[in-house]
């Protein structure tokens, strides 16, 4: 129904930027909240923002001040932008959207995930 592409992953160098997008396709009505999400190795997926469909948004301590989350609703599309990135913040990224979306004429609500994308910060 719905397909979140991450991209704009990397190598970077603590203290180093990096700007990830997710793009949503799909039978796609409206699109809610959308997040990021991160995995580091042996750590649980937690949480690192949030932004609602009217422009509210959330973000984890331990980004707060360093990372900004945007989206371009005409785009479909969400985007983190990461600064002062620490070792710490590498993990695997993963795009996260409630979507509204029809499916054989039926009306649907659900939550989409992306398949990840590698930000690695290391000298």
């Amino acid at each position: 129904q719905v397909q979140l592409v991450e991209s704009g992953g990397g190598l970077v160098q603590p203290g180093g930027s990096l700007r990830l997008s997710c793009a949503a396709s799909g039978n796609i009505i409206n699109i809610n909240t959308m997040a990021w999400y991160r995995q580091a190795p042996g750590k649980q997926r937690e949480l690192v923002a949030d932004i609602s469909s009217a422009g509210n948004t959330n973000y984890a301590d331990s980004v707060k001040g360093r990372f900004t989350i945007s989206r371009d609703n005409a785009k479909n599309t969400v985007y983190l932008q990461m600064n002062s990135l620490k070792p710490e913040d590498t993990a695997v990224y993963y795009c996260n959207a409630g979507a509204i979306t029809t499916t054989f004429g039926k009306v649907r609500g659900s939550q989409y995930w992306g398949q990840g994308t590698q930000v690695t910060v290391s000298s």
